[in-house]
C-alpha cells in the first residue's frame, strides 16, 4: 500500500495489485471495491489527463472551491457540493481552477456491481444545501473507509473499508433516502419542542427561545414545525393555552382572570378575545356551555 504527498494537507491511498486480486476474489468485496482514496484541501496546479481512462470509476466530490472536468471535449465546472463519476475507460481531464482552486475527496472504485452504485455517469450532480444535507456525516463515512485501509492488510480492515464504500456511494446514489434519518431527527426535535411548549404553558416564550431550544435558526425551525403541524409555532402554542383554559373552565372555580395568568396571560381582556377568537365563544359563555 503507498502512500502519497503533494498539496498541503492531501492525504491519498494507492492500494497495490496483491490486495486489489485478493478484493476480487473475495466474496464480501468482489462486487465493490476501492483501488485509490484520497483527500486534496486547496488544491492549486491540480491537474490529470488519461487519454485512455482507467479502468476503475473514479468520483470527485468537491467541498470547496472550483474545479473543471473535460469529458467527450465538453468541459464542466464544479464547485462546493458538487460532484461527478467519470466511467471506466472514458478519456478525460480534471483540474483545480487557478484563482480559488478545489477542495475534494476523490475514490477509484470497481466490482462486479459497481455500476449499480452510478445513476449519472460522467455528469455534474449538485447536492443541494438543504438543512437535512448531512454533509458531514458523508464525509465522516470517506474518513471511515481511509483510516480502516491506513490501518493495515488486516482482511477485516479491507472488508469493512468496502461495505463502509456502499454507504458512502449510497449516500450520492440515493440521497433522499440518505437525509430521511436528518429529517426523522428534525422530526423529533418538533415533538420535543410541543412538549416543551406543554410543560411551560404558563409562561411566555419568544420563537428565538423555541428554535434555540431545538438547536435550530428560526427559519429551520418554522419551516419543520409547520411542515408538521400545518401551524406557526406561535399559533400552536396560543392553541395549547387556550385548549388548557378550556380545561380550566371546566373543572375548576378559578376567576377568568386567574386562568389567563395560570396559562400566562397578564391581560384578561387580550385573554378573552384571543379566547374567543379561537373557541368562538367567549370564556364566561363557554364555561356556561353544558358539556357532553
Amino acid at each position: 500500500m503507498s502512500f502519497k504527498d503533494g498539496f498541503k494537507d492531501e492525504k491519498a491511498i494507492v492500494l497495490p495489485k496483491e490486495i486489489i486480486k485478493e478484493f476480487q476474489e473475495n466474496e464480501i468485496t468482489k462486487s465493490l471495491f476501492i483501488t485509490d482514496i484520497g483527500y486534496y484541501s486547496n488544491a492549486k496546479n491540480h491537474y490529470r489527463e488519461r487519454l485512455k481512462g482507467i479502468q476503475q470509476y473514479i468520483l470527485i466530490y468537491c467541498i470547496k472551491g472550483k474545479g473543471w472536468i473535460e469529458i467527450h471535449k465538453k468541459r464542466t465546472i464544479l464547485e462546493k457540493n458538487d460532484y461527478v463519476i467519470i466511467s471506466i475507460g472514458i478519456p478525460h481531464k480534471y483540474g483545480a481552477d487557478n484563482s480559488d482552486p478545489w477542495s475534494i475527496y476523490w475514490l477509484h472504485f470497481t466490482g462486479e456491481k459497481a455500476h449499480l452504485l452510478v445513476n449519472h455517469p460522467n455528469e455534474k450532480i449538485n447536492i443541494d444545501s438543504a438543512s437535512n444535507g448531512r454533509f458531514n456525516d458523508r464525509l465522516l463515512l470517506f474518513e471511515e473507509i481511509f483510516h480502516n485501509l491506513a490501518m493495515g492488510f488486516s482482511t477485516e480492515n479491507f472488508e469493512y473499508a468496502n461495505i463502509c464504500l456502499w454507504h458512502m456511494l449510497g449516500s450520492f446514489r440515493y440521497l433522499s433516502q440518505f437525509r430521511k434519518i436528518n429529517e426523522i431527527n428534525s422530526y423529533n426535535k418538533i415533538d420535543l419542542s410541543i412538549k416543551h411548549m406543554v410543560s411551560n404553558i404558563s409562561k411566555k416564550i419568544t420563537l428565538d427561545e423555541l428554535a434555540e431550544h431545538c438547536n435550530l435558526s428560526i427559519s429551520q425551525y418554522c419551516s419543520l414545525f409547520k411542515k408538521k403541524t400545518s401551524r406557526t409555532p406561535l399559533n400552536y402554542f396560543a392553541h395549547l393555552k387556550i385548549r388548557q383554559a378550556s380545561h380550566l373552565l371546566d373543572y375548576s372555580d378559578l376567576r377568568i382572570s386567574e386562568i389567563a395568568l395560570k396559562v400566562g396571560f397578564d391581560d384578561p381582556f387580550y385573554f378573552s378575545r384571543l379566547f374567543s377568537k379561537i373557541m368562538g365563544k367567549s370564556p364566561r359563555n363557554y364555561r356556561n356551555i353544558k358539556k357532553g
